[in-house]
Protein backbone atom coordinates (compact mmCIF):
# COMPACT_ATOMS: atom_id res chain seq x y z
CA UNK A 1 0.00 0.00 0.00
CA UNK A 2 3.02 2.56 1.08
CA UNK A 3 4.71 2.06 -2.39
CA UNK A 4 1.52 2.52 -4.51
CA UNK A 5 0.58 5.51 -2.60
CA UNK A 6 4.25 6.93 -3.06
CA UNK A 7 3.90 5.78 -6.91
CA UNK A 8 0.95 7.91 -7.50
CA UNK A 9 1.86 10.99 -5.63
CA UNK A 10 5.03 10.59 -8.25
CA UNK A 11 2.64 11.10 -10.96
CA UNK A 12 0.77 13.47 -9.28
CA UNK A 13 3.66 15.36 -9.04
CA UNK A 14 4.63 14.96 -12.79
CA UNK A 15 1.26 16.06 -13.85
CA UNK A 16 1.74 19.37 -11.68
CA UNK A 17 5.07 20.30 -14.09
CA UNK A 18 3.47 19.95 -16.87
CA UNK A 19 0.81 22.10 -15.61
CA UNK A 20 2.80 24.40 -14.39
CA UNK A 21 3.87 25.05 -18.32
CA UNK A 22 0.14 25.37 -19.28
CA UNK A 23 -0.21 28.53 -17.23
CA UNK A 24 -1.80 30.20 -20.10
CA UNK A 25 -5.11 27.98 -19.77
CA UNK A 26 -8.18 29.70 -18.89
CA UNK A 27 -9.40 28.44 -14.68
CA UNK A 28 -12.24 26.00 -16.35
CA UNK A 29 -13.58 23.00 -15.20
CA UNK A 30 -11.42 19.79 -16.51
CA UNK A 31 -11.39 16.52 -15.30
CA UNK A 32 -14.62 16.70 -13.39
CA UNK A 33 -17.23 15.79 -15.60
CA UNK A 34 -17.75 12.29 -14.29
CA UNK A 35 -17.34 13.19 -10.68
CA UNK A 36 -19.56 16.44 -10.88
CA UNK A 37 -22.94 13.85 -12.74
CA UNK A 38 -22.52 11.45 -10.02
CA UNK A 39 -22.10 14.43 -7.13
CA UNK A 40 -24.57 16.88 -8.31
CA UNK A 41 -27.28 13.53 -8.93
CA UNK A 42 -26.87 12.84 -5.15
CA UNK A 43 -26.48 16.05 -3.75
CA UNK A 44 -27.97 20.05 -4.65
CA UNK A 45 -26.22 23.62 -3.96
CA UNK A 46 -25.50 24.50 -0.29
CA UNK A 47 -24.73 27.98 -0.10
CA UNK A 48 -24.66 29.52 3.41
CA UNK A 49 -23.36 33.22 1.99
CA UNK A 50 -23.25 34.73 -1.50
CA UNK A 51 -20.57 36.55 -0.82
CA UNK A 52 -17.33 37.43 1.40
CA UNK A 53 -18.40 38.55 5.09
CA UNK A 54 -14.99 38.53 6.51
CA UNK A 55 -14.18 40.30 9.47
CA UNK A 56 -11.38 41.95 10.04
CA UNK A 57 -9.57 41.14 13.37
CA UNK A 58 -8.47 43.50 16.30
CA UNK A 59 -6.16 42.41 18.54
CA UNK A 60 -7.50 40.40 21.16
CA UNK A 61 -10.69 39.75 18.79
CA UNK A 62 -12.00 36.98 16.91
CA UNK A 63 -11.97 36.85 13.12
CA UNK A 64 -15.02 35.25 11.12
CA UNK A 65 -13.59 33.97 7.23
CA UNK A 66 -15.12 31.94 4.54
CA UNK A 67 -14.11 28.87 2.84
CA UNK A 68 -16.07 27.44 -0.11
CA UNK A 69 -15.59 23.66 -1.06
CA UNK A 70 -17.42 20.85 -3.57
CA UNK A 71 -15.51 17.74 -2.07
CA UNK A 72 -18.16 17.88 0.79
CA UNK A 73 -21.36 17.63 -1.06
CA UNK A 74 -23.12 14.67 -1.72
CA UNK A 75 -23.28 13.78 1.96
CA UNK A 76 -19.97 14.52 3.42
CA UNK A 77 -21.15 18.27 4.59
CA UNK A 78 -21.36 16.76 8.37
CA UNK A 79 -17.87 15.52 7.89
CA UNK A 80 -16.52 18.77 7.11
CA UNK A 81 -18.47 20.52 9.90
CA UNK A 82 -16.53 17.91 12.25
CA UNK A 83 -13.42 18.83 11.08
CA UNK A 84 -14.11 22.46 11.98
CA UNK A 85 -15.53 22.01 15.58
CA UNK A 86 -12.73 20.06 15.94
CA UNK A 87 -10.48 23.04 14.44
CA UNK A 88 -12.66 25.96 16.37
CA UNK A 89 -11.92 23.93 19.89
CA UNK A 90 -8.31 24.48 19.30
CA UNK A 91 -8.57 28.00 17.39
CA UNK A 92 -11.59 29.48 19.56
CA UNK A 93 -10.49 33.48 17.91
CA UNK A 94 -11.08 31.79 14.16
CA UNK A 95 -14.83 31.37 13.04
CA UNK A 96 -15.10 29.46 9.70
CA UNK A 97 -18.32 30.25 7.26
CA UNK A 98 -18.25 27.12 5.45
CA UNK A 99 -20.15 27.31 1.91
CA UNK A 100 -20.40 23.66 0.37
CA UNK A 101 -21.36 23.90 -3.47
CA UNK A 102 -22.34 20.86 -5.65
CA UNK A 103 -19.19 20.47 -8.33
CA UNK A 104 -21.27 21.41 -11.65
CA UNK A 105 -22.06 24.89 -9.96
CA UNK A 106 -18.43 25.08 -8.06
CA UNK A 107 -16.13 26.75 -10.72
CA UNK A 108 -18.43 28.75 -12.13
CA UNK A 109 -19.65 30.21 -9.01
CA UNK A 110 -16.43 31.34 -7.88
CA UNK A 111 -15.01 32.36 -11.27
CA UNK A 112 -18.19 34.99 -10.93
CA UNK A 113 -17.31 36.10 -6.95
CA UNK A 114 -13.55 36.42 -8.01
CA UNK A 115 -14.24 38.85 -11.04
CA UNK A 116 -17.14 40.74 -8.92
CA UNK A 117 -14.46 40.87 -5.73
CA UNK A 118 -16.29 38.58 -3.53
CA UNK A 119 -14.66 35.31 -3.72
CA UNK A 120 -14.06 33.48 -0.40
CA UNK A 121 -11.13 33.90 1.77
CA UNK A 122 -9.89 30.33 1.13
CA UNK A 123 -11.57 27.70 -0.96
CA UNK A 124 -10.99 24.02 -2.46
CA UNK A 125 -9.53 23.68 -6.02
CA UNK A 126 -8.64 20.50 -8.18
CA UNK A 127 -5.42 19.84 -9.99
CA UNK A 128 -7.23 20.22 -13.43
CA UNK A 129 -7.18 24.24 -12.55
CA UNK A 130 -4.22 24.63 -9.67
CA UNK A 131 -2.20 25.99 -12.69
CA UNK A 132 -4.40 27.66 -14.40
CA UNK A 133 -5.80 29.77 -11.21
CA UNK A 134 -1.94 30.08 -9.56
CA UNK A 135 -0.92 31.69 -12.97
CA UNK A 136 -3.22 34.30 -12.85
CA UNK A 137 -2.35 36.05 -9.39
CA UNK A 138 -5.59 34.71 -7.71
CA UNK A 139 -4.22 32.56 -5.18
CA UNK A 140 -1.88 33.26 -2.09
CA UNK A 141 1.01 32.45 -2.00
CA UNK A 142 2.07 29.50 1.22
CA UNK A 143 5.40 28.90 1.78
CA UNK A 144 4.87 29.69 4.90
CA UNK A 145 1.88 27.47 6.39
CA UNK A 146 2.37 24.47 8.23
CA UNK A 147 3.04 22.25 6.08
CA UNK A 148 3.76 19.03 9.04
CA UNK A 149 2.37 15.89 8.05
CA UNK A 150 1.92 16.21 4.64
CA UNK A 151 3.66 14.35 1.95
CA UNK A 152 6.57 16.26 0.49
CA UNK A 153 5.28 15.01 -3.17
CA UNK A 154 2.30 15.71 -2.61
CA UNK A 155 3.14 19.35 -1.75
CA UNK A 156 5.71 19.63 -4.65
CA UNK A 157 2.47 18.77 -7.15
CA UNK A 158 0.89 22.00 -5.80
CA UNK A 159 3.65 24.16 -6.53
CA UNK A 160 4.02 27.09 -9.44
CA UNK A 161 7.19 28.78 -10.44
CA UNK A 162 8.43 27.06 -7.20
CA UNK A 163 6.30 28.47 -4.92
CA UNK A 164 3.70 26.71 -2.85
CA UNK A 165 0.26 27.93 -3.39
CA UNK A 166 -2.25 24.63 -2.08
CA UNK A 167 -1.71 22.71 0.29
CA UNK A 168 -2.84 18.66 -0.45
CA UNK A 169 -6.06 17.98 1.10
CA UNK A 170 -6.79 14.17 -0.26
CA UNK A 171 -6.77 12.01 -3.15
CA UNK A 172 -9.33 9.10 -4.96
CA UNK A 173 -9.92 7.45 -7.55
CA UNK A 174 -12.61 5.24 -9.14
CA UNK A 175 -13.73 1.47 -8.88
CA UNK A 176 -16.54 -0.49 -9.93
CA UNK A 177 -19.41 -1.21 -7.27
CA UNK A 178 -21.85 -3.47 -7.97
CA UNK A 179 -25.11 -4.85 -6.73
CA UNK A 180 -24.19 -8.32 -5.42
CA UNK A 181 -28.06 -9.14 -4.70
CA UNK A 182 -29.05 -8.74 -8.64
CA UNK A 183 -25.46 -10.61 -9.46
CA UNK A 184 -26.91 -13.63 -7.01
CA UNK A 185 -30.64 -13.42 -8.36
CA UNK A 186 -28.84 -12.93 -12.53
CA UNK A 187 -26.81 -16.76 -10.90
CA UNK A 188 -23.68 -15.44 -11.99
CA UNK A 189 -20.09 -15.06 -10.22
CA UNK A 190 -19.37 -11.47 -8.49
CA UNK A 191 -16.68 -9.15 -10.82
CA UNK A 192 -12.98 -9.52 -10.00
CA UNK A 193 -10.11 -7.92 -10.80
CA UNK A 194 -9.04 -10.07 -13.71
CA UNK A 195 -12.03 -8.96 -15.67
CA UNK A 196 -12.35 -6.95 -18.63
CA UNK A 197 -14.95 -5.18 -20.36
CA UNK A 198 -16.28 -7.90 -22.24
CA UNK A 199 -17.19 -9.70 -19.02
CA UNK A 200 -18.63 -6.79 -17.51
CA UNK A 201 -21.10 -6.83 -20.69
CA UNK A 202 -21.40 -10.19 -19.99
CA UNK A 203 -22.44 -9.71 -16.61
CA UNK A 204 -25.01 -6.40 -17.97
CA UNK A 205 -26.78 -8.65 -19.97
CA UNK A 206 -27.67 -11.33 -17.82
CA UNK A 207 -28.71 -8.59 -14.92
CA UNK A 208 -30.70 -6.63 -18.15
CA UNK A 209 -32.76 -10.30 -18.48
CA UNK A 210 -33.58 -9.99 -14.86
CA UNK A 211 -36.87 -7.11 -15.76
CA UNK A 212 -37.31 -4.19 -18.11
CA UNK A 213 -36.61 -1.48 -15.30
CA UNK A 214 -33.49 -3.56 -14.03
CA UNK A 215 -30.34 -2.54 -16.09
CA UNK A 216 -26.77 -4.19 -15.79
CA UNK A 217 -24.47 -1.31 -16.14
CA UNK A 218 -24.66 2.62 -16.13
CA UNK A 219 -21.33 4.19 -17.40
CA UNK A 220 -21.88 7.95 -19.51
CA UNK A 221 -21.31 8.28 -22.52
CA UNK A 222 -18.92 11.75 -21.94
CA UNK A 223 -15.52 12.84 -22.66
CA UNK A 224 -14.28 11.84 -18.83
CA UNK A 225 -15.35 8.46 -19.06
CA UNK A 226 -14.38 8.52 -23.30
CA UNK A 227 -10.53 9.10 -22.47
CA UNK A 228 -10.54 6.66 -19.80
CA UNK A 229 -11.65 3.79 -22.02
CA UNK A 230 -10.01 4.82 -24.93
CA UNK A 231 -6.81 3.93 -22.56
CA UNK A 232 -8.69 0.69 -21.14
CA UNK A 233 -8.47 -0.38 -25.26
CA UNK A 234 -4.79 1.28 -25.68
CA UNK A 235 -5.65 4.38 -26.97
CA UNK A 236 -5.19 8.14 -26.17
CA UNK A 237 -6.08 11.16 -27.14
CA UNK A 238 -2.57 12.88 -27.99
CA UNK A 239 0.55 11.32 -29.11
CA UNK A 240 3.11 10.30 -26.72
CA UNK A 241 5.68 13.26 -27.94
CA UNK A 242 2.64 15.61 -27.59
CA UNK A 243 3.14 16.48 -30.84
CA UNK A 244 -0.09 15.09 -32.71
CA UNK A 245 -3.72 14.61 -31.98
CA UNK A 246 -4.69 10.83 -32.11
CA UNK A 247 -8.40 11.29 -31.01
CA UNK A 248 -9.42 9.26 -34.47
CA UNK A 249 -7.48 6.31 -33.09
CA UNK A 250 -8.69 2.90 -34.35
CA UNK A 251 -7.93 1.80 -30.67
CA UNK A 252 -10.12 5.18 -29.45
CA UNK A 253 -13.13 4.11 -32.11
CA UNK A 254 -13.36 1.09 -30.56
CA UNK A 255 -13.42 2.35 -27.17
CA UNK A 256 -16.25 4.57 -27.88
CA UNK A 257 -18.50 2.03 -30.02
CA UNK A 258 -18.13 0.07 -26.97
CA UNK A 259 -19.64 2.64 -25.05
CA UNK A 260 -22.27 3.73 -27.46
CA UNK A 261 -23.37 0.07 -28.31
CA UNK A 262 -24.47 -0.42 -24.57
CA UNK A 263 -27.19 2.17 -24.92
CA UNK A 264 -28.01 1.92 -28.34
CA UNK A 265 -27.34 -1.85 -29.31
CA UNK A 266 -27.75 -4.04 -26.04
CA UNK A 267 -29.94 -1.53 -23.95
CA UNK A 268 -27.80 -3.05 -20.85
CA UNK A 269 -27.56 1.06 -19.76
CA UNK A 270 -30.58 2.96 -20.01
CA UNK A 271 -31.40 5.77 -22.33
CA UNK A 272 -31.77 9.30 -21.03
CA UNK A 273 -35.93 8.44 -21.53
CA UNK A 274 -35.44 5.11 -19.78
CA UNK A 275 -33.30 7.42 -16.84
CA UNK A 276 -36.77 9.63 -16.77
CA UNK A 277 -34.62 13.04 -14.70
CA UNK A 278 -33.06 9.65 -12.85
CA UNK A 279 -29.76 10.06 -11.80
CA UNK A 280 -27.34 7.03 -11.97
CA UNK A 281 -26.48 7.09 -8.20
CA UNK A 282 -30.29 7.45 -7.48
CA UNK A 283 -30.55 4.36 -10.13
CA UNK A 284 -28.28 1.70 -8.39
CA UNK A 285 -29.44 2.87 -4.82
CA UNK A 286 -33.02 2.16 -5.80
CA UNK A 287 -31.85 -1.57 -6.83
CA UNK A 288 -32.78 -1.48 -10.24
CA UNK A 289 -28.77 -1.08 -11.52
CA UNK A 290 -26.02 -3.94 -11.35
CA UNK A 291 -22.52 -2.17 -11.40
CA UNK A 292 -21.63 1.79 -12.12
CA UNK A 293 -17.84 2.81 -12.39
CA UNK A 294 -17.98 5.57 -10.03
CA UNK A 295 -15.71 7.62 -7.59
CA UNK A 296 -14.93 6.26 -4.05
CA UNK A 297 -16.49 9.26 -2.71
CA UNK A 298 -20.13 7.29 -3.51
CA UNK A 299 -19.19 4.94 -0.37
CA UNK A 300 -21.09 6.83 2.76
CA UNK A 301 -23.96 8.00 0.36
CA UNK A 302 -24.52 3.94 -0.59
CA UNK A 303 -24.20 2.92 2.91
CA UNK A 304 -26.71 4.99 3.97
CA UNK A 305 -29.35 4.58 0.99
CA UNK A 306 -28.86 1.16 -0.47
CA UNK A 307 -31.12 -1.58 1.31
CA UNK A 308 -29.01 -4.54 -1.10
CA UNK A 309 -25.68 -6.08 -0.48
CA UNK A 310 -23.15 -4.69 -2.87
CA UNK A 311 -19.44 -4.42 -3.10
CA UNK A 312 -16.39 -2.81 -5.52
CA UNK A 313 -13.49 -4.05 -7.33
CA UNK A 314 -11.04 -2.72 -10.04
CA UNK A 315 -12.37 -1.33 -12.66
CA UNK A 316 -12.03 -3.57 -15.47
CA UNK A 317 -10.03 -2.47 -18.19
CA UNK A 318 -9.78 -4.02 -22.16
CA UNK A 319 -6.03 -4.55 -23.47
CA UNK A 320 -5.00 -3.25 -20.28
CA UNK A 321 -6.57 -1.51 -16.99
CA UNK A 322 -6.99 2.32 -16.43
CA UNK A 323 -9.07 4.16 -14.51
CA UNK A 324 -9.23 7.69 -13.13
CA UNK A 325 -7.39 9.99 -10.33
CA UNK A 326 -9.07 12.82 -8.29
CA UNK A 327 -6.80 15.43 -6.21
CA UNK A 328 -7.95 18.11 -4.55
CA UNK A 329 -6.20 21.11 -2.39
CA UNK A 330 -6.70 24.19 -0.74
CA UNK A 331 -5.59 27.71 -1.53
CA UNK A 332 -5.95 30.97 -0.32
CA UNK A 333 -7.53 33.72 -1.93
CA UNK A 334 -4.74 35.87 -2.35
CA UNK A 335 -7.09 39.20 -2.66
CA UNK A 336 -8.46 38.44 1.16
CA UNK A 337 -7.00 40.74 3.96
CA UNK A 338 -3.87 40.27 5.93
CA UNK A 339 -5.83 38.77 9.19
CA UNK A 340 -7.96 36.24 6.93
CA UNK A 341 -4.83 35.04 5.09
CA UNK A 342 -3.54 34.02 8.17
CA UNK A 343 -6.46 32.48 9.62
CA UNK A 344 -7.04 30.97 6.86
CA UNK A 345 -3.49 29.15 6.87
CA UNK A 346 -4.03 27.65 10.22
CA UNK A 347 -7.51 26.26 8.97
CA UNK A 348 -6.21 24.73 6.01
CA UNK A 349 -3.40 23.38 7.83
CA UNK A 350 -5.40 21.81 10.13
CA UNK A 351 -8.19 20.30 7.06
CA UNK A 352 -5.21 19.13 5.06
CA UNK A 353 -2.29 17.53 7.62
CA UNK A 354 -3.57 17.38 11.50
CA UNK A 355 -4.56 14.19 13.76
CA UNK A 356 -7.42 15.09 14.41
CA UNK A 357 -9.13 15.94 10.40
CA UNK A 358 -6.82 12.68 9.01
CA UNK A 359 -9.11 10.53 11.96
CA UNK A 360 -12.68 12.22 10.94
CA UNK A 361 -11.73 11.88 7.25
CA UNK A 362 -10.82 8.29 7.64
CA UNK A 363 -13.43 7.14 10.44
CA UNK A 364 -16.18 8.50 7.72
CA UNK A 365 -14.78 6.56 4.79
CA UNK A 366 -14.76 10.22 2.76
CA UNK A 367 -11.83 9.95 0.82
CA UNK A 368 -7.78 9.66 1.84
CA UNK A 369 -5.71 12.47 2.99
CA UNK A 370 -2.65 13.36 1.22
CA UNK A 371 -0.48 12.16 4.64
CA UNK A 372 3.61 10.82 4.52
CA UNK A 373 2.78 8.65 7.20
CA UNK A 374 1.22 6.04 4.90
CA UNK A 375 0.83 3.75 7.82
CA UNK A 376 -2.28 5.87 8.97
CA UNK A 377 -4.22 4.98 5.59
CA UNK A 378 -4.49 1.45 6.99
CA UNK A 379 -7.52 2.24 9.00
CA UNK A 380 -9.26 3.16 6.32
CA UNK A 381 -9.17 -0.90 5.19
CA UNK A 382 -11.44 -1.50 8.13
CA UNK A 383 -14.61 0.29 7.24
CA UNK A 384 -17.01 -1.24 5.63
CA UNK A 385 -19.14 -1.74 3.35
CA UNK A 386 -17.40 -2.52 1.00
CA UNK A 387 -15.82 -5.01 1.81
CA UNK A 388 -13.09 -4.95 -0.61
CA UNK A 389 -11.63 -1.65 0.12
CA UNK A 390 -8.23 -3.43 -0.90
CA UNK A 391 -9.76 -2.53 -4.16
CA UNK A 392 -8.99 1.31 -3.80
CA UNK A 393 -5.46 0.44 -3.30
CA UNK A 394 -5.07 -1.61 -6.50
CA UNK A 395 -6.66 0.49 -8.89
CA UNK A 396 -4.25 2.96 -8.28
CA UNK A 397 -1.87 0.87 -9.88
CA UNK A 398 -3.96 1.60 -13.20
CA UNK A 399 -4.50 5.75 -13.16
CA UNK A 400 -5.50 7.45 -16.32
CA UNK A 401 -4.77 11.34 -16.27
CA UNK A 402 -6.02 13.84 -18.95
CA UNK A 403 -3.36 14.96 -21.65
CA UNK A 404 -1.99 18.06 -20.05
CA UNK A 405 -2.11 20.82 -23.20
CA UNK A 406 -2.29 25.12 -22.83
CA UNK A 407 -5.62 24.73 -24.98
CA UNK A 408 -7.09 21.88 -22.51
CA UNK A 409 -10.74 23.08 -22.36
CA UNK A 410 -10.72 24.04 -26.12
CA UNK A 411 -9.62 20.33 -26.81
CA UNK A 412 -11.98 18.99 -24.32
CA UNK A 413 -14.98 21.04 -25.78
CA UNK A 414 -14.09 19.40 -29.18
CA UNK A 415 -14.23 16.18 -27.75
CA UNK A 416 -17.83 16.67 -25.55
CA UNK A 417 -19.49 17.55 -28.35
CA UNK A 418 -18.24 14.74 -30.44
CA UNK A 419 -18.84 12.02 -27.79
CA UNK A 420 -22.51 13.66 -27.31
CA UNK A 421 -23.13 13.32 -30.96
CA UNK A 422 -21.76 9.40 -30.44
CA UNK A 423 -24.13 9.07 -27.77
CA UNK A 424 -27.50 10.37 -29.11
CA UNK A 425 -26.75 8.82 -32.65
CA UNK A 426 -26.59 11.80 -34.65
CA UNK A 427 -23.05 10.41 -35.66
CA UNK A 428 -21.72 6.92 -35.59
CA UNK A 429 -18.65 7.08 -33.12
CA UNK A 430 -15.83 6.88 -36.13
CA UNK A 431 -17.36 10.13 -37.95
CA UNK A 432 -17.59 12.13 -34.67
CA UNK A 433 -14.13 11.55 -33.87
CA UNK A 434 -12.63 11.83 -37.35
CA UNK A 435 -14.80 15.36 -37.14
CA UNK A 436 -13.21 15.89 -33.69
CA UNK A 437 -9.82 15.28 -34.87
CA UNK A 438 -9.94 17.90 -37.72
CA UNK A 439 -11.09 20.46 -35.80
CA UNK A 440 -8.90 19.86 -33.23
CA UNK A 441 -5.87 20.10 -35.66
CA UNK A 442 -7.13 23.12 -37.17
CA UNK A 443 -7.94 24.83 -34.18
CA UNK A 444 -4.93 23.62 -31.84
CA UNK A 445 -1.31 24.02 -31.85
CA UNK A 446 0.48 21.24 -29.98
CA UNK A 447 4.19 22.04 -31.07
Amino acid sequence: MKRKAISVLMQLSMMATLLSGCGSASPETAQTEAPNETVTESSSVEETSSESTTEEAEPGKAITITYANFNASGGNEATLDSMYQAFHEQNPDINVEIETIAMDDYFTTLQTRIAGGTAPDCFEMNIENFAAYASKGILAELSDADTTGLNQTALSAFTYDGKQYALPENFSTVVLVYNKDLFDQAGIDYPTSSWTREDVDKAAEAIRGLGDNIYGIYQPVTYNEFYKVAAQYGGSLVSTDGKTFTINSEENIKALQSMVDRVQKTNVQPTEEQMGGMGDWDLFESGRLGMIPTGTWCFNTFTDACDFSWDICVEPGQTSKATHFFANALVVNNDASDEAKEAAKKWLSFLASSDEAAKIRLDAGWDLPALSDMDALSSYLEITPPENREAVFESLDSLVLPPIITDYSQMSDIISDAVSKAASGESTPEEALNEAQKLCEEQINLQ
